[in-house]
């Protein structure tokens, strides 16, 4: 009988591929309807066709990458309508996520979003548009983690990678100064054990921006 699931070497390489390009869309270092081709992926990565066709395949399972009938790949431009949707689910899931961690919020996990912040003000200061979005999601994960709830972050995660390339056209549109305000009454409001505080200031944070693009 013959052995028809891939082999170790091949899903590793398909693994590869796909976390990388999911790191790129994530991070906005792709802009909206931004066009790849499985040869140039394949070019790229130093892999054949295959795992190239099943990292775009996982991708645009995802949301994170749409697929034409006509077999154009590219990154999603999203609907003013879409992004209204996502950023309420930004509230839905991220609210709870960190209602669930403020239990569980010590000091070292203050002082860690702390310092993360302090990561998010230099990219602002250098302009760093992919630097921002990565340092803002590894702020929101850090305390999501303390939540304990992996299916619920693996959800949120999955609308931030649908949103990524919108992010980075939103980060341009922003012109940035400073670091966001919301941030500060997140930390502040988990040393006082402020729940109604920190629900209210998650909600601001993960929607105000998300408003400007629809406005």
């Amino acid at each position: 009988m013959l052995n028809t699931r891939p082999s170790e070497t091949q899903t590793a390489t398909h693994d590869r591929v796909y976390r990388a390009l999911r790191s790129r869309i994530m991070h906005g270092e792709m802009a909206p309807g931004q066009a790849l081709t499985l040869r140039g992926i394949g070019k790229e990565f130093g892999v054949s066709m295959t795992p190239a066709r099943e990292a775009v395949r996982r991708l645009a399972a995802e949301g994170a990458l749409f697929l034409s009938n006509s077999g154009r790949v590219s990154t999603p431009e999203l609907t003013n309508d879409r992004i209204e949707e996502l950023a309420a689910l930004r509230a839905l899931l991220e609210v709870e996520l960190a209602s669930r961690a403020l239990p569980r919020a010590h000091i070292a996990l203050i002082d860690r979003l702390q310092t993360i912040n302090m990561t998010v003000a230099e990219t602002v200061t250098k302009r760093d548009a992919v630097g921002y979005i990565r340092s803002n999601l590894e702020f929101h994960r850090t305390l999501y983690l303390r939540a304990q709830a992996p299916a619920m972050l693996a959800i949120a995660e999955t609308v931030w990678l649908q949103l990524g390339p919108t992010m980075r056209a939103l980060y341009g549109r922003l012109r940035r100064t400073e670091p966001p305000h919301y941030h500060k009454l997140i930390i502040a409001a988990l040393k006082a054990g402020d729940e109604p505080g920190l629900r209210l200031a998650v909600r601001s944070d993960v929607t105000q921006g998300l408003r400007l693009l629809v406005s």
